[in-house]
């Protein structure tokens, strides 16, 4: 039997039973579409979730109060942490490799200007904020470099703050109250949208000094550290990790890289995206089940032909490759008309929920139509030796 007519027959096979085969080349394209669809999903998540997390930049360093391990004492002896301090920030600012220090602490009150009071979020911050979290006024300027204990009231507005308030006023030099005290603003932040959920430009930037008094706290919430590009991470680290605890005798901090906040959330990320993309893989396995049936019905139907083909002469690996091919032909229908359906409705979801982060992740899409063919291969592999393995004459007597 020549190539071209083994070509033939399997053509004319999936002609002849058009709805069957197209049936079956669905349930692969379902499949396929879905793991398009799902990975694109859950690729667009991590990136924007990526994007959101180093909006401020990669070489920064986090440090908060109190140690996050489990020792074996009393809850007494946990607890009695030491402060971070605006000491201990200072203190950090002189080692070799770090360039901008911002101490944090952060609380919700009532910003108020002639009548108009917003319930919002209090920063405070100290001078260094737009080169450590890449953040800058988009009027004015931002706090000056003041003596934390003893600055003066000046505020920043974030944008939405600054609509809300002043509206198309210019708020530059006006007095507003904050918790019940009097503030000047200086500038107005540029747009920075939201950071999971939290509204970075619904805030006021105010003194860390004058906001440590103003909530009664003793300790920041956070120090981060911004240190220079190129530098190694663990090595800033562990400087910061010296010199805090010669200060409080003991290490009493907790110390979190950029890399490694996105070493986890990468990794997290990765499963979930695999996760999605093995429900999508079910989809596929129950294609394969479909081609299965189809083509143990497809032998049933044909013996009477694989009779007259092996009468005529044609090799068991012939008989084979003929149920073999309309298999995989079927399984690479379908795969690709997977990937249009996935990658259409990819594109529709952009279009229609561009809040959706959409991406197509081009190696699953490779994966896909992989698998797609050798869910074909291998749902036509037991019909296929069935077929070949008939007796000719008892193929020929079958009605």
């Amino acid at each position: 039997m020549r190539l071209a007519d083994l070509i033939q027959l399997t053509g004319g096979a999936i002609r002849a039973q058009r709805t069957r085969s197209l049936l079956t080349g669905l349930g692969i394209a379902v499949g396929i579409a879905a793991v398009v669809l799902l990975t694109a999903i859950g690729e667009g998540v991590q990136r924007f979730v990526m994007a959101e997390f180093t909006q401020f930049g990669t070489n920064l360093l986090a440090i908060s109060p109190g140690k996050t391990e489990t020792f074996g004492m009393s809850g007494a002896v946990i607890s009695n942490v030491r402060p971070l301090s605006l000491d201990d920030a200072a203190s950090l600012r002189r080692l070799p490799q770090v360039e901008a220090v911002v101490p944090f602490v952060q609380g919700n009150g009532a910003v108020e200007w002639e009548g108009r009071t917003r319930r919002t979020n209090i920063f405070g911050t100290g001078a260094a904020v737009p080169a450590v979290w890449q953040i800058h006024p988009a009027l004015g300027r931002f706090l000056p470099d003041d003596e934390p204990r003893h600055a003066r009231a000046f505020a920043v507005l974030g944008s939405k703050l600054r609509d809300e308030l002043f509206g198309n006023t210019s708020p530059l030099g006006q007095r507003i109250r904050i918790g019940g005290e009097s503030y000047r603003v200086i500038g107005s932040m540029q747009s920075k949208g939201q950071m999971l959920g939290f509204d970075l430009d619904d805030s006021v930037y105010i003194p860390v000094g004058r906001a440590l008094a103003m909530f009664n706290r003793e300790s920041l919430m956070e120090v981060d550290v911004l240190y220079q590009a190129g530098a190694d991470a663990d090595e800033v680290a562990s400087k910061v990790k010296q010199i805090l605890s010669q200060r409080h005798g003991r290490e009493d901090f907790t110390i979190i890289t950029q890399d490694q906040m996105l070493e986890v959330l990468g990794s997290v990320l990765d499963i979930l995206t695999l996760a999605i993309g093995a429900l999508g893989t079910i989809s596929l396995v129950v294609g394969g089940i479909g081609i299965l049936t189809i083509m143990t019905i497809s032998v049933n139907e044909r013996i009477n032909e694989v009779g007259l083909l092996r009468a005529l002469g044609a090799a068991r690996h012939q008989i084979m490759g003929l149920f073999l091919g309309e298999a995989v032909i079927l399984g690479i229908a379908g795969g690709l008309g997977g990937l249009a359906l996935g990658i259409g409705g990819a594109w529709l979801i952009h279009l229609f929920v561009p809040g959706l982060p959409v991406h197509i992740a081009w190696g699953y899409v490779a994966l896909s139509l992989a698998i797609a063919t050798g869910i074909g291969l291998l749902a036509g592999v037991l019909p296929a030796m069935r077929a070949a393995g008939l007796d000719p004459i008892e193929a020929l007597r079958t009605e």
